[in-house]
């Protein structure tokens, strides 16, 4: 076949509809090759650009971050272009226009989503405008870009530098970097860059870069590819998503940010419901003594009816005394388990509450790279590399009673490792017990991880009022472009002076709205919640160089903490049915727990720049206080009516100053939210015969479903779940009620009592519920 009629078979019916006789002048290349251009939906208002040399084999580079599924053909597929080529693709206007190439999306008012121009490096520029542009992965500035976190100013909006976008461990303020280019650009537009070895410049005002590097000094390589990089480093032959001039980008029309975040998790893979007890509480341990110290700290939480669902467990070596023998081992601590781990582990459970356990890669860096996947797909290699191997090792801690695991460290993976990491602590659990959701927390991740449960926590952070306030906009930033699940080490990793009863308390109300709420650090005693009202601070560790020292004993004998942890504490397992449903909507919608501002108020100039508060779901407000000494807290409502979580006292949209005393975070509540209250448990599971209350907060009309199903199980991946859907008529008072099944083998839960409470009335009204539909009148009460 000659190279005329090659390049003719290869050329979309679209493109020569477009383009006729003049489709052979002016071929496209890339790095100094011939090139086929490739753009199709990819989202209901996204696409995908592929700019592949034509040497290339396969239609899409491999990687590990989007799940393989059918993509549309091409709308335009494109060898030669001398006139400009258009096509319309997901509802948006295409323009193609060569030397240089170049690429306009625009929506059908004419009002231009994103314009790239495509460098024959590899180099691709994109429109920035004057509105903050979110994303960028978790942590906030690289060590390579020489900021000082201690002076500057928070990172929330990327703009303003260069990100090398290197992976690290961090600590600080901000955390481990885990880099992701997907950009949320709040002025109505998205871009991911499916190759993740370049950097994103967005050091100019109105123009950012994408600029692919490839890695020549085995060093840098290994810090920032992991064993990928050595090889490429080395000279080796390079994966194919390193191929010179191989392009893979996604454009994003993010006008409307509900649309811009579904269409990230269709591309991406929908997150999986966590176990319900996940969004409890969880207590790490450091240092331990022996089982009855680890029995006694339960009891202890029972005694004080202090809600908590799961205990976690470090390793020893990260630890004098750990859980197992010296890191990395999977046996069992003798010197701190004189009983039978099994028979401990039974009466752990009996208090109700899981067990989580520290982990490090086995052999570390002598670890083979890992592959596979549990079970083993044909054609596998089932060999110390694959993944189903290395579970095995998992698997009678997990008879043992073992309930959830913490991957740590796995630095040095490679992207592909580190999927592979999360892929094995999901799918290795589900091969021991088939029909029970997997937990773990993990260090390292990317975009997609959330598909294999993907739990993440900003890393060691350093105990300081500012790293609280950074791990607002990290948390933010990381909802937006890694995934839902997140969450820090509450009260800092590293122990301070600074870390104070003051300190513990307003991390503890942050954390306590964030997916994952877990307490760990240093001188871990001081990370109960008792902790500040003893006289003693526990095992000191010795702290890293640069560390200023444990908390102060001056500190100590402080009785007004205790109190405002359990109010939040008790708040986190009220809002129980909330937050489930929260899960549910990331899983259904990509929408995280955590919103940025922008997500609900996209018109709203105000709202995109603001990273120091943020939304939980669409109806609560949440404003953390992070200054030492605090009275009063500066914050900002989009607008509409808002009510005064604390006080319900309504306030409408601006900035508003609200008085804060130690007790107090500020949370408000949108007009026409409809939230769901449950009875303070002190376990998720725990039964209770009160009802659940369902708020509802007039003003505006309000539309909630409440999502329920068993908390534990894989059946909700079928099916399995109810749905309970609320509408309030706020001008008739009228509250419709229906309830429905996501398939017909869902299991009803039969009748329910239902408490309605309308605010700020105060109005009440039990109901009992069946599959019926109920309209609720409180038009004359």
């Amino acid at each position: 076949m000659n190279s005329t009629h090659r390049a003719t078979k290869l050329l979309s019916a679209a493109a020569i509809g477009l383009m006729g006789s003049l489709a052979w002048a002016g071929p496209i290349t890339t790095a100094g090759q011939a090139a086929v251009l490739d753009i199709r939906e990819a989202g209901s208002q996204s696409l995908r650009i592929t700019l592949r040399p034509f040497e290339f084999k396969g239609e899409f580079p491999e990687g590990p971050v989007l799940p393989k599924r059918e993509y549309p053909s091409p709308a335009l597929s494109l060898r030669y272009l001398k006139m400009p080529a258009n096509a319309e693709v997901a509802g948006l206007m295409v323009d193609v226009q060569t030397d240089p190439l170049r690429i306009v999306v625009s929506r059908k008012d004419g009002s231009v989503v994103q314009s790239l121009t495509f460098g024959e490096t590899g180099e691709i520029a994109f429109t920035l405008d004057d509105q903050p542009v979110l994303g960028l992965g978790e942590g906030g500035p690289s060590p390579a870009q020489g900021v000082d976190w201690h002076t500057a100013p928070v990172e929330f909006d990327r703009r303003g530098h260069l990100d090398p976008m290197e992976p690290h461990w961090g600590r600080g303020a901000y955390g481990s970097r885990n880099p992701v280019a997907l950009l949320a650009g709040t002025g109505g537009w998205g871009l991911y860059f499916n190759f993740p070895w370049g950097q994103v410049d967005l050091s100019q005002l109105r123009v950012g870069r994408y600029i692919p590097i490839k890695p020549i000094d085995p060093t840098r390589a290994r810090q920032t590819f992991g064993n990928q990089g050595q090889q490429l480093g080395k000279g080796l032959p390079p994966p194919a998503s390193f191929v010179p001039g191989l392009v893979d980008l996604f454009v994003f029309d993010a006008r409307d940010p509900a649309v811009f975040m579904k269409d990230v998790a269709t591309i991406s893979g929908p997150a999986v419901m966590p176990p319900k007890w996940a969004l409890g509480y969880m207590q790490s341990h450091r240092t331990l003594e022996n089982d009855a110290q680890m029995l006694g700290i339960i009891d202890t939480f029972r005694a004080k009816r202090l809600p908590i669902d799961a205990v976690i467990y470090l390793g020893t070596g990260f630890t004098p005394r750990g859980w197992n023998k010296q890191q990395p081992s999977f046996d069992f601590n003798p010197a701190v388990f004189k009983n039978d781990p099994a028979k401990v582990l039974e009466s752990m459970h009996q208090r109700n509450v899981k067990v989580a356990l520290h982990m490090v890669p086995w052999d570390r860096d002598r670890l083979p790279t890992l592959q596979g996947s549990i079970p083993p797909a044909a054609g596998e290699a089932v060999d110390a590399s694959h993944i189903a191997e290395y579970w095995k090792q998992h698997v009678a801690l997990v008879k043992t009673g073992v309930d959830a695991w913490w991957p740590d460290e796995g630095d040095w993976f490679d992207l592909f490792e580190r999927f592979k990491r999360h892929q094995l602590y999901y799918e290795g659990p589900i091969s021991t017990q088939p029909d029970r959701r997997p937990w773990s927390l993990h260090r390292n991740g990317h975009l997609g991880i959330a598909r294999w449960g993907g739990w993440m926590w900003s890393g060691d952070t350093d105990s300081s009022w500012k790293t609280l306030e950074t791990q607002i906009a990290v948390g933010i930033n990381h909802s937006l472009s890694v995934g839902p699940y997140w969450g820090t080490d509450l009260g800092g990793f590293f122990s301070s002076p600074e870390l104070t009863g003051e300190l513990y308390a307003r991390w503890f109300q942050f954390a306590a709205f964030c997916p994952s709420f877990r307490a760990h650090g240093r001188t871990w005693m001081m990370r109960l919640p008792w902790s500040w009202g003893m006289d003693k601070l526990g095992p000191v560790e010795d702290e890293v160089k640069g560390s200023s020292g444990p908390p102060l004993l001056s500190e100590l004998n402080n009785a007004a903490i205790e109190p405002i942890v359990r109010r939040y504490d008790e708040l986190r397992y009220q809002l129980l049915s909330y937050n489930y449903t929260l899960a549910w909507q990331a899983r259904d919608t990509g929408v995280p727990f955590m919103r940025a501002l922008w997500l609900h108020y996209p018109n709203d100039p105000k709202a995109r720049g603001i990273g120091n508060e943020y939304l939980w779901g669409r109806d609560l407000l949440i404003a953390p206080v992070f200054e030492n000494g605090a009275t009063t807290r500066e914050l900002y409502l989009p607008e509409g009516t808002w009510y005064d979580w604390w006080s319900g006292k309504k306030g409408t949209g601006g900035m508003i100053t609200r008085g804060v005393d130690l007790a107090t975070m500020p949370i408000y509540v949108r007009a026409g939210a409809i939230i769901p209250i449950d009875p303070i448990r002190q376990y998720t599971a725990e039964k209770s015969k009160d009802p659940l209350t369902i708020r509802i907060y007039r003003g505006a009309d309000g539309d909630y479903t409440l999502y329920e199903d068993d908390g534990e199980s894989l059946a909700y991946l079928h099916g399995d779940a109810v749905q309970t859907h609320f509408q309030w008529d706020d001008k008739a008072a009228v509250l419709t009620i229906g309830r429905h099944k996501e398939s017909p083998a869902a299991t009803v839960q039969g009748t329910r009592m239902l408490r309605i409470e309308i605010l700020p009335e105060g109005k009440t009204k039990n109901v009992e519920l069946s599959d019926e539909t109920a309209k609720l009148d409180f038009s004359h009460e």
